[in-house]
């Protein structure tokens, strides 16, 4: 076993919930020899090309890697380990939420326009619609140039913008990919219904959090009132401007928001998450043409995160 790779611990806790071949399209490579060589270049960012031989055919492991993305294979598993995680009580219901900007790397760029069918021999698209539909499952939107990507142009370049809730352990619950200059309050609904995590036996899943901490980029009408609707007590401080406009209103202005100094201080959670992710070089620095890809990647760091914490 090489270092990152699974432990046998580990493997036992992601095989129930593997895929399962269909027996139409042949055998599939061995399911731990393909998720360590795509921990291996979560973890170092590696090309694709460069992966050692110990994991198999390179292009086996990207489009493995691809094909999970795009029908939400890596996003069902790492509910999976957190229903396990949920059913024993280790998931602390106090969640932050924020953002972090990616660095775009230049081979990030550059994704087609429009994501065609495969190619059949004759120059014809299409071909047979069962095999079709195993070789190419639905994409995820996107397709639209740089923007359509998550891609966004800033002085630096190309960069990416990763929002996500994190539980009181410092281990993300839910993540959305964005372009670089999209404001975080305009992905704090998205991020908090995408929380959704299994029962084990009977029952809906759970989606809402006990409390909510955030800082000032979540301080506005919508958000506050988006909380209120759903019941969820939160602690987020108000913004200099806000004040003043409240204070000039006097009666008319109403009760400040309520805030919860000790509580905020835990807030650093969804910070050390997010410097758990970016230990992974992948998820640090952008490589991944397409959006939905690099969503895979940083869900499969998430995963190796739950489970080995």
């Amino acid at each position: 076993m090489g270092r990152g790779d699974l432990t046998d611990a580990e493997w036992e806790r992601l095989r129930p919930f593997l895929p399962v071949s269909n027996r139409r399209c042949g055998r599939w490579r061995d399911h731990r020899q393909v998720i360590d060589g795509i921990l291996h270049r979560v973890r170092t960012g590696v090309q694709w090309r460069d992966l050692p031989e110990r994991f198999g055919p390179w292009k086996t492991v990207y489009e493995r890697h691809r094909l999970w993305s795009a029908d939400g294979t890596w996003e069902r598993l790492l509910q999976q380990v957190q229903s396990a995680a949920d059913a024993v009580g280790e998931i602390d219901w106090d969640i932050s939420v924020d953002s972090t900007i990616v660095r775009a790397h230049q081979h990030a760029a550059g994704a087609r326009r429009s994501a065609a069918g495969p190619r059949v021999k004759g120059g014809r698209t299409g071909g047979t619609p069962g095999r079709s539909a195993v070789a190419e499952p639905g994409r995820p939107p996107g397709g639209g140039g740089a923007a359509g990507e998550g891609l966004g142009r800033s002085r630096g370049g190309f960069t990416s913008k990763l929002h996500l809730s994190a539980d009181g352990l410092c281990r993300p619950l839910s993540l959305i990919v964005t372009a670089g200059q999209r404001a975080d309050c305009t992905q704090f609904k998205p991020v908090l219904e995408k929380i959704r995590v299994p029962r084990i036996g009977p029952g809906r899943p759970r989606k809402k959090p006990d409390s909510l901490a955030a800082d000032k980029a979540y301080s506005n009408g919508p958000c506050r009132e988006y909380l209120r609707r759903r019941g969820i007590r939160h602690t987020i401080p108000e913004k200099t401007d806000s004040k003043a406009a409240r204070l000039r209103k006097g009666t008319r202005g109403g009760r400040p928001p309520g805030f919860d100094e000790d509580r905020y201080k835990r807030r650093n959670t969804v910070e050390r998450t997010i410097n758990r992710l970016k230990q992974s070089r992948a998820v640090a620095t952008r490589y991944d043409k397409r959006g939905y890809v690099y969503l895979g990647t940083a869900t499969a760091a998430a995963l190796t995160i739950w489970l080995r914490t």
